[in-house]
């Protein structure tokens, strides 16, 4: 049985939007990741995190981002693997996605991920996904949740945890340092 792994990018006040910077449209902060160097071992780390990983499971946001910068990028491991791996997008509105091996869910949330599990062995990866992961989180459904944390504070954007029904208590397994960043790793409590 697989289980479901969120791996963020997030900032010191727990920011995670638009890490990479594609949205200055919408988020005038974005870009705050590059701005730091995670170094070889953080780049290990993701590269580790996505073997691992059977499938991928996004929001509707988050996929339309990926969908448009990922099947130009064949050109190395990481780029092969994000291609070729089953995709999942929870969405209400999305109909026809465009990104090769791409599934849309849209029925209980629960269901879906029980189902999902059921179908896989290895990890089922969820990034960014900011609606979608503070559901999954709400409702208990996240088995792993790996934050590489960024030496910067924004003062505004999509937080990671919002406000939940109850408390959530989780066991930290690792930390590790990687660059200017650090890597932490939590599980099920």
């Amino acid at each position: 049985m697989g289980k479901l792994v969120v791996t963020e990018f997030v900032t010191l006040d727990g920011v995670m939007e638009d890490p990479g910077g594609g949205e200055k449209d919408r988020f005038d902060r974005g870009g705050w990741a590059f701005q730091f160097d995670r170094g070889a071992d953080g780049d290990k780390f993701k590269f580790d995190e996505l073997l691992a990983a059977d499938a991928q499971l996004l929001g509707r946001v988050t996929y339309e981002g990926f969908a448009k910068a990922w099947p130009t990028m064949n050109d190395n491991p990481f780029g092969e693997k994000m291609n070729a791996m089953p995709k999942f997008v929870v969405s209400s509105t999305l109909e026809n996605p465009t990104w090769n091996n791409t599934t849309v869910m849209s029925g209980d949330l629960s269901e879906e991920i029980g189902k999902l599990k059921e179908q896989f062995d290895g990890d089922i990866l969820v990034a960014g996904s900011a609606q979608l992961v503070q559901g999954l989180i709400a409702n208990d459904l996240v088995d792993e949740l790996h934050l590489m944390v960024f030496p910067v504070v924004l003062g505004a954007g999509k937080r990671l945890f919002g406000d939940a029904p109850g408390t959530k208590p989780l066991r930290l397994v690792a930390t590790r340092q990687a660059g200017e960043t650090v890597i932490l790793t939590f599980r099920k409590h």
